[in-house]
């Protein structure tokens, strides 16, 4: 007697009809449970108007961040433009130097 022999094939054995029966039942009972459901007439406009209210309210959520974020990016930068000092700085201290004067146009004074 080989392996084969001594094995039963699938779904031949004795708790075959107990499966069977089992899976036929639950089979009916969900065929009833969906038969008792009817759809909504409206369900598709209704979750199309969810869909398209949400989409708006993305959009408009970022677009009201962008303006936010312009916004303070130019503040920030006037505010940073704004807190350059009053007085000149070296570059343009208006001392003169030899070099700077042979490389410069020559400047009538009134």
């Amino acid at each position: 007697m080989t392996h084969r022999d001594a094995t039963e094939s699938r779904g031949t054995g004795p708790d075959r009809t107990g499966h069977d029966r089992t899976e036929r039942e639950l089979r009916e009972a969900l065929q009833a449970l969906a038969g008792g459901v009817l759809p909504d007439p409206d369900a598709y406009r209704t979750a199309r108007g969810e869909w398209l209210r949400r989409e708006r309210r993305r959009r408009l959520v970022l677009a009201v961040l962008i303006a936010v974020v312009f916004t303070l990016a130019t503040l920030i930068g006037l505010w940073v433009l704004n807190q350059a000092p009053a007085h000149p700085g070296v570059i343009f201290s208006g001392a003169s130097s030899p070099i700077a004067e042979s490389m410069s146009l020559t400047r009538l004074h009134p």
